[in-house]
């Protein structure tokens, strides 16, 4: 399921990964966005430690930004993330005679599309993660404030 070559690593989409789900390339470590990681998580590049936007660091970050304010990586690790924030940018369709097409949305419509498909139960595990914000989930999601505030308040 790479769509690069030379990857050992699952859901690549950049090269040479032993990792899974790398955009970057050379990454040992898994969901990098950034290259050459040792670590997990890293949006920047040749880091050892995880959770890293910098580069060439080694020291095990602890704090994390979450909703835009500080939050320990510990409290974001053991919250209970809803489904619905795991989507899919690209979707495989297929019509009633097996020819099928691929897909693709805005980072906003797949997020909405995956929200609209959610569980009430699954929408209302986003008020239970650090510092939730509706006004920043709702700039990142494309989710209205109204809707957001109406599940909330029920």
């Amino acid at each position: 399921m790479n769509s690069e070559k030379k990857n050992s690593g699952n859901w690549n989409s950049g090269d040479w990964n032993s990792g899974d789900c790398n955009s970057g390339d050379c990454n040992s470590g898994g969901w990098n966005s950034g290259d050459r990681n040792l670590g997990e998580c890293n949006s920047g590049c040749w880091n050892k430690s995880n959770y890293e936007t910098g580069y060439f660091n080694n020291n095990e970050n602890k704090i994390i930004k979450v909703f835009n304010k500080p939050c320990k990586i510990r409290d974001w690790e053991i919250a209970i993330k809803p489904d619905f924030i795991f989507f899919e940018l690209c979707e495989w369709v297929e019509d009633e005679n097996g020819n099928g097409r691929f897909l693709t949305y805005t980072y906003q419509e797949a997020f909405k599309k995956s929200w609209d498909r959610a569980s009430i139960e699954d929408k209302k595990l986003i008020f239970g993660l650090p510092n939730f914000d509706a006004d920043v989930f709702s700039d990142i999601s494309g989710i209205s404030l109204d809707e957001i505030n109406n599940l909330q308040n029920n």
